[in-house]
């Protein structure tokens, strides 16, 4: 399916590809992995033809129908459901054709074609992609320029996702989701029949989704069947091998070396001595991949213990303006709590974490915490709020202003910006980069509670894995916000769910949410957020756009007559033979032909019911 063929890439002079080699089979399931920086990115560009290796080749079947997702989120004025039903080109342009079409046997054609790629039935299918990725009904009618940047880039994933390429690009889709889209995602991609190419750092997506490992490693491409577990297993399986073998040639090059140098001068031993010189030198050097280090996370625990509970909420309330978005919130947090928010984006979960870490004041209630408390806050906006002209000793400098110029530079290597590291300009490092000094002057001063939203968006699986470690070595409280399960699953001992103004335990582990989750899209119940049901919620209160729904309800009285066309040819047709008495299958076809047209109108006409019922009751409100 698809071919690289020693293929070389440099960028910025760097070399990232070097005669890299490797084949994925059609219909693969291809997590892409390796550490930031390694050129996953550029292989998808050489790929999808935007950039020239300096070297070899990428082969790809011809007609070959790849899907990415855009760069640039939508945001015009289009509905959501418009904007993902147009990403299929081909039904778009049908569909536009049979509105104005007056050939009857044009018109047949389209509508044959319309029926094998199953055209009638993409709006159900836009809608429920859209739902999975947390649009209601009513957000689906809604204009694109509604919405914030992170919710136009879940459209975008929905239009490619509802176009059905042949090859499947995604890169870190999970950056712009909510852990129930997460969920929803692994199970979609874990179905998807075409061939996919993901990268991602989610841990859990690449063993929920994808069947082959695509791995980066200095320079070079190696493929790996089975998921991310299976692949880190046999590659460390592997690596402890070439370690040993590395080894016993280094002791069998010695022992050769040591015989040569002792007996090569003495006739008797000549023989033996060159015989041992032609050994050495057909010995085949074996590469025992070392491990490039991972900067670990450090977490300073509390210079004093607090007694608890840390912070109290009585009747506490709080929101934006008039708007308040949490209502008499009665929580407590101890010192030794663990806690993981779930719940859709759009609910309240950094409204939550803002208020807990004092940035946010409570509109009414009592928020009672002690005078000494520490909060340690990261959220990924904090990322872009560094100063980009500063380094990473400068940043550190304003929390140690008295400081010696030693004490300053070896707090800053502590936070993993040793030697010049510690000189680089922020707008010259890296996202992770960026995120490991924002987290480092997070928990600085030794928090009692720190407080996560999204950590993980920059950080490849090492670092989260190093991340994790470090959460669950730090004696403080934790109260973490992430759409990473494995984070979740291996720091959190206990889940609380944020939506419909309220805060309340989710009864349960994971397991049982992400049941729940996908049982809620299968059955198609809704998913709002009530007091401790542990439901989602979808994107703020919206309005009914009513000229989208007349729009839409033209649309399909275009189709259904369209439909009452079609079957009165076939009728026509079966009449004036007969019933093609001598031809039973061409009779068959007909038959077929016009039972799926029929489907057709039906599903139309209950779309159109639908539709009208919802303006008839915007109009009775």
């Amino acid at each position: 399916m698809i071919q690289i063929t020693d293929l070389t890439c440099r960028v910025a002079g760097r070399v990232l590809l070097d005669n890299a080699s490797a084949f994925l089979p059609e219909g693969a399931r291809v997590g892409v992995v390796g550490r930031n920086g390694t050129g996953k990115t550029t292989l998808f560009k050489l790929i999808a033809g935007d950039q020239s290796p300096d070297d070899g080749s990428v082969s790809l079947p011809k007609n070959l129908k790849l899907g990415r997702v855009a760069q640039e989120a939508p945001s015009g004025p289009e509905p959501l459901i418009d904007v993902v039903l147009a990403a299929d080109k081909e039904r778009a342009a049908l569909m536009a054709e049979s509105e104005t079409c007056t050939d009857p046997e044009r018109i047949s054609d389209i509508v044959t074609r319309l029926i094998d790629i199953d055209a009638y039935e993409a709006p159900a299918r836009a809608a429920r992609i859209l739902s999975g990725l947390g649009f209601d009904a009513e957000a689906q009618l809604r204009p694109c320029s509604d919405f914030s940047g992170g919710w136009r880039m879940r459209v975008a994933l929905a239009a490619v996702l509802f176009s059905e390429p042949d090859l499947l690009l995604l890169d870190e889709p999970t950056n712009h989701l909510d852990l129930e889209g997460t969920l929803w995602l692994q199970e979609y991609l874990a179905k998807y029949p075409r061939t996919t190419l993901v990268i991602s750092h989610d841990r859990d997506l690449l063993n929920a989704s994808v069947d082959h490992i695509l791995h980066f490693e200095n320079g070079k491409l190696n493929v790996w069947k089975g998921n991310y577990d299976a692949f880190d297993r046999m590659r460390r399986e592997k690596l402890n091998l070439d370690l040993k073998a590395a080894k016993a040639q280094a002791d069998e090059r010695a022992r050769l070396e040591a015989f040569i140098a002792r007996f090569k001068a003495k006739a008797s031993k000549a023989t033996q001595a060159q015989s041992r010189v032609k050994r050495l030198a057909k010995m085949q050097p074996i590469n025992a991949v070392i491990e490039r280090h991972v900067v670990q996370f450090k977490i300073p625990d509390p210079e004093k213990e607090l007694a608890p509970p840390l912070i109290a909420l009585d009747g506490v309330s709080a929101g934006y303006g008039d708007r308040t978005i949490l209502h008499k919130l009665n929580l407590r947090i101890d010192p030794d709590d663990r806690i993981a928010l779930l719940g859709s984006n759009g609910n309240g979960k950094s409204t939550f974490a803002k208020l807990l870490a004092g940035r946010l004041q409570a509109s009414e209630g009592r928020t009672n915490k002690s005078e000494k408390i520490q909060v340690g806050f990261f959220a990924q906006h904090q990322v872009e709020d560094l100063d980009l002209d500063g380094n990473a000793y400068d940043h550190v400098r304003r929390k140690m202003p008295d400081a010696a110029d030693a004490a300053v530079r070896g707090k800053t290597a502590q936070i993993g910006f040793s030697g010049d590291k510690a000189n680089t300009k922020v707008s010259k490092m890296s996202g992770g980069e960026k995120a490991r000094l924002a987290f480092g002057l997070a928990v600085f001063h030794g928090p009692h509670l720190l407080i996560l939203d999204e950590p993980t968006n920059h950080l490849d699986i090492d670092s989260r894995e190093s991340l994790a470690q470090a959460l669950n070595e730090f004696a403080g409280a934790v109260i973490l916000v992430s759409h990473d399960r494995h984070l979740l699953d291996a720091t959190a001992d206990r889940l609380w769910i944020v939506g419909g103004g309220g805060v309340e335990p989710f009864e349960g582990d994971l397991d049982d949410y992400r049941k729940y989750i996908l049982s809620a899209e299968g059955s198609g119940k809704s998913k709002k957020v009530g007091k401790g049901t542990g439901k989602r919620s979808e994107p703020e209160p919206k309005r009914l756009d009513v000229g989208a729904l007349k729009k839409k309800i033209a649309s399909l009285e275009e189709l259904m007559a369209t439909c009452d066309q079609e079957m009165a040819r076939i009728d026509a047709e079966l009449t004036a033979n007969g019933g093609f008495p001598d031809k039973p299958q061409k009779a068959a076809a007909l038959g077929a032909k016009r039972a799926e047209v029929e489907r057709a109108k039906a599903e139309a006409e209950e779309t159109w019911l639908e539709a009208s019922a919802s303006i008839e009751n915007a109009a009775a409100a």
